[in-house]
């Protein structure tokens, strides 16, 4: 019992820590210019907690290990990065909504890979 509730900690943190940063990043994307916190502090500290969200998704559901989790999110947050090239009628619809700009993003950018590399490894 005692082991299962140990091996049950850094599930319960990472899930903890998972709520925190989507709460930030929200409140940054609302706040973060009413603030007068500069461009690039907004921009990009959205990209890195959204990376920062990514590893721990994947930390949380699929990943044993460290380095695979680093990889596998790594490669996910530059493949909806990629995917912002590809542009058809309904996936731009899509972007246009506010759950599309928070999931997908509407521009690509090489600076967001960046901060998504930063975020994950700050994770």
């Amino acid at each position: 019992m005692a082991q299962n509730i140990q091996a049950r900690c850094p599930q319960i943190l990472r899930l903890a820590t998972l709520f925190l940063v989507m709460v930030f990043g929200l409140m940054l994307r609302r706040f973060g210019y009413a603030a007068n916190l500069p461009f690039i502090v907004v921009k990009y500290g959205r990209s890195a907690l959204w990376g920062t969200m990514v590893y721990l998704l994947v930390a949380l559901i699929a990943a044993k290990s460290r380095p695979a989790a680093i990889v596998t999110a790594l490669l996910s947050a530059i493949s909806v990065e990629l995917l912002r090239l590809y542009h058809t009628p309904w996936l731009d619809a899509f972007r246009l909504t506010t759950a599309g700009a928070l999931l997908l993003g509407r521009v690509f950018s090489l600076w967001n890979m960046l901060a998504y590399a930063i975020g994950i490894a700050a994770a």
